[in-house]
């Protein structure tokens, strides 16, 4: 398959170039339903693999079958690092023994094992004795590593060269290697014992003269990633540092791999979705692939959470049921104090989550972070405080109604404000993931105080 599609030529691209298009799609699945090899094969012919993966993931499993059997020996491997982990199973489990091994040989050593670290065991080995010894036994190096750490994500084909060589001696070396990466940035410079020391961009080697020792043009920004690392602090190290790729140690500093940028990225992507699924509650990867009841299992307990939630909110009203009952316009209005509150909350426990995870909420600046949200918060508070004032005091003719009503959205505006903060900051510093509990503290704080402040104000105040 070849990576671009040419834009002038392709009938079946839509306007942006980088989404399938609904026409091709059915092309597609007209060539699968009649047998038409050549014709699949014309039409997958100028798409990247990661479009056919998505195309995978949007079909039934009855037609991805088909599909793959009538791809035969042309299924490309790179289409399986691309698919999401809920059909990279199944579909694994449709290919052939001699295409899965033709299609595993085509990736490199980090592809392959986030392909089989995430399988069952009679599948991964299917994978592994399909490689050739080397790549085996590197494979199985990288999965005795810890799980999301960077032995994991590195790739462990690297180009390096002793530290005194010149730009001449590292052309000639590359030239004659045969089994070069397919893609990489640097070359690594290594001390006698393997110790990385340097990195030497391929564009500096290519405009130095022969005799230019590559300690001579090597970049002066230079990080090492230890093999045990957590790939999340991996991530961050990239997008802070502005790297491209880093070479990976050993506990003895010992050059064992490296992590380039698209995998760094890749794991910065997949922190921020987990992140977004978990402040809303979602467990699982949320893939649109997961069937009915394990989505469900997944969402289920952080709805039983809510629930309790609830009924404490629930619990709060019935202390002051006989001001309800006495007057009617309480029940008409407290719900939009807990539903502002609950909303600026969100608001502020995004902004501190995100920070958390860029590592910019640091303990040198939260109480200032803090004290600039409960600011926010009274301001908005009053901004929005005045507007339903005036309705609350027009509509049920009360201005006394009105005034409850904003006191207690003020209130509850800085309460959210500061929870927004203080809740995940709390929850980091006692070891907790902020993302994953936060919100459920944050709305349930809110609620409380907002049906509270609201309805206790109007007991003293109006009955």
């Amino acid at each position: 398959m070849t990576d671009t599609p040419d834009p002038e030529t392709d009938e079946y691209l839509g306007e942006s170039g980088y989404a399938l298009d609904p026409r091709r799609t059915a092309a597609i699945l007209l060539a699968v339903d009649n047998g038409d090899r050549p014709k699949l094969l014309e039409l997958l012919e100028p798409l990247h693999a990661a479009d056919i993966a998505d195309f995978l993931e949007q079909t039934t499993p009855g037609e991805r079958a088909r599909l793959i059997e009538l791809l035969g020996d042309e299924f490309d491997g790179d289409i399986l690092s691309e698919l999401d982990e809920g059909i990279r199973e199944e579909v694994i489990g449709l290919l052939t023994p001699t295409v899965l091994a033709e299609a595993v040989r085509e990736l490199d050593s980090d592809d392959v094992v986030d392909l089989v670290e995430d399988l069952s065991e009679s599948d991964q080995a299917a994978i592994l004795d399909a490689l050739e010894d080397s790549d085996r036994i590197a494979v199985q190096q990288s999965l005795s590593y810890p799980e999301y750490s960077a032995g994991r994500l590195m790739q462990r084909e690297v180009v390096m060269a002793p530290d005194h060589w010149t730009v001449g001696q590292a052309i000639d070396f590359m030239r004659a290697s045969e089994e070069l990466p397919d893609q990489f940035y640097h070359v690594v410079l290594v001390d006698p014992r393997m110790h990385p020391v340097a990195n030497v961009t391929l564009g500096r080697i290519m405009s130095a003269r022969r005799d230019v020792k590559l300690a001579d043009i090597a970049e002066e920004m230079f990080q090492t990633i230890p093999v045990t690392e957590y790939e999340g602090e991996v991530a961050y190290a990239f997008n802070q540092y502005h790297l491209i790729s880093a070479p990976v140690v050993d506990a003895e500093g010992r050059l064992v791999g490296v992590i380039t940028i698209d995998d760094a990225m890749a794991v910065l992507d997949e922190e921020h979705e987990e992140d977004i699924l978990r402040l809303a509650g979602v467990g699982g990867d949320g893939s649109l692939s997961e069937g009915v009841l394990e989505t469900s299992k997944t969402r289920v307990p952080w709805l039983a959470v809510n629930l309790c939630s609830a009924m404490l909110a629930a619990a709060v009203i019935s202390i002051f049921e006989e001001a309800i009952g006495a007057m009617v316009a309480l029940a008409v209005l407290m719900p939009i104090v807990a539903s502002m509150g609950g909303n600026a909350g969100t608001q502020t426990l995004t902004v501190a989550v995100r920070a958390l995870a860029t590592k910019d909420l640091t303990g040198s600046n939260v109480l200032r972070v803090i004290r600039r949200e409960a600011l926010v918060g009274l301001l908005n508070g009053l901004v929005f405080a005045t507007v339903l004032g005036l309705v609350g005091a027009l509509l049920f003719g009360r201005p006394m109604l009105g005034v409850v009503i904003a006191s207690a959205l003020i209130i509850n505006m800085i309460v959210a404000g500061l929870a927004g903060t203080v809740v995940p900051v709390l929850l980091e510093r006692f070891g907790a993931d902020p993302a994953v509990a936060s919100g459920t503290f944050v709305t349930t704080t809110t609620d409380l105080v907002g049906f509270f402040s609201f309805l206790g104000l109007a007991s003293v105040v109006l009955l």
